[in-house]
């Protein structure tokens, strides 16, 4: 059975090549069929020219369940939060999940390598690191860093490394890729990140699309053993990097809505959802969407819609 993140890991790949790719299929149920997560690493100068596959190099801001560790050599822009990175030659970017960003290539003239993979993947090994505990991969970290010259050969080095290994039949072929994964993300934690621009044009607008995009990664609940973990407008800031203020300035003036709001609402839609679409209890529901207690559940549920969870379920 493929699992959730083995299904947004195709979609990458349905984004980035179309469906010409089918070839891939087999690879990702390799990886899926042994259990190790997924890591795959990618020449980027090749995908630029690849007309087989071709490829949709600007990223747009989306769900992505995936990590990626981009090594840059090139004219580009990178937007998250209030923040815009231009690119000028060369760099090494650290994405997690936790971060929506857009990326937009100014020209084609780019070369590089990155990777992608899952958490799953390097939880396989055994160093006791937890990826989003690390300071590169924080929510409200800096996450694109300057090369120099023999900076950028170094890294270039070890994903050739991983270039070669990915396409070897060395049985441990993936713990040594671990292994490299590892070395780039200590190696990136020593470097200075490069300072945003700030681009007050268009900051309101790209907070308010990042916003959303981070409400919206947390549904659908599938599960009684899924919970939204991004439930206050100070836990939307965090991710974001920004003050909490700021954000609620932000939305009211764009949507009319406070953050608070905007959270209400999405939860008690999703809560009518669960209702009549399920048969969760109530208990259940409400640890999905976020809440300790049922009667707090109760008490925001009758606030927003009238009605209590069960005379909804029951009547409407």
């Amino acid at each position: 059975m493929i699992t959730t993140a083995a299904t947004s890991v195709k979609q990458f790949y349905k984004d980035m090549f179309g469906s010409r790719c089918s070839q891939l299929e087999g690879f990702l149920d390799e990886q899926n069929s042994i259990d190790i997560g997924h890591f795959n690493v990618f020449n980027i100068a090749e995908l630029y020219g690849n007309k087989t596959c071709p490829s949709k190099p600007v990223m747009p801001y989306n769900r992505r369940t995936y990590y990626k560790v981009s090594l840059i050599k090139g004219n580009n822009l990178v937007e998250y939060a209030d923040k815009v990175v231009h690119i000028k030659d060369r760099a090494i970017l650290f994405a997690t999940p936790q971060v929506p960003y857009r990326y937009l290539p100014k020209d084609n003239n780019q070369s590089g390598h990155f990777c992608i993979f899952t958490k799953d993947f390097l939880a396989k090994a055994k160093t006791g690191l937890v990826i989003d505990e690390l300071p590169i991969f924080k929510p409200n970290g800096r996450f694109i860093y300057q090369l120099n010259a023999a900076q950028f050969r170094r890294i270039a080095d070890v994903f050739s490394k991983m270039h070669e290994e990915i396409g070897s039949d060395y049985m441990y072929k993936y713990d040594l890729l671990r292994n490299y994964l590892i070395e780039l993300i200590h190696y990136g934690q020593k470097l200075t990140p490069i300072e945003s621009d700030t681009n007050t044009i268009n900051a309101s607008a790209r907070i308010s699309t990042l916003f959303i995009e981070l409400l919206e990664r947390q549904f659908p609940i599938e599960s009684v053993t899924q919970s939204i973990y991004l439930k206050t407008p100070a836990d939307f800031a965090g991710n974001l990097a920004v003050h909490v203020n700021h954000l609620n300035k932000v939305l009211k003036e764009i949507t009319g809505k406070t953050t608070s709001e905007i959270i209400g609402s999405r939860i008690a839609q999703e809560a009518k959802v669960l209702l009549k679409q399920t048969m969760w209890n109530v208990s259940e529901i409400a640890f999905c969407l976020g809440f300790d207690e049922v009667a707090h559940f109760s008490n925001f549920f009758k606030k927003s819609t009238g009605f209590s969870p069960l005379h909804f379920r029951d009547i409407i």
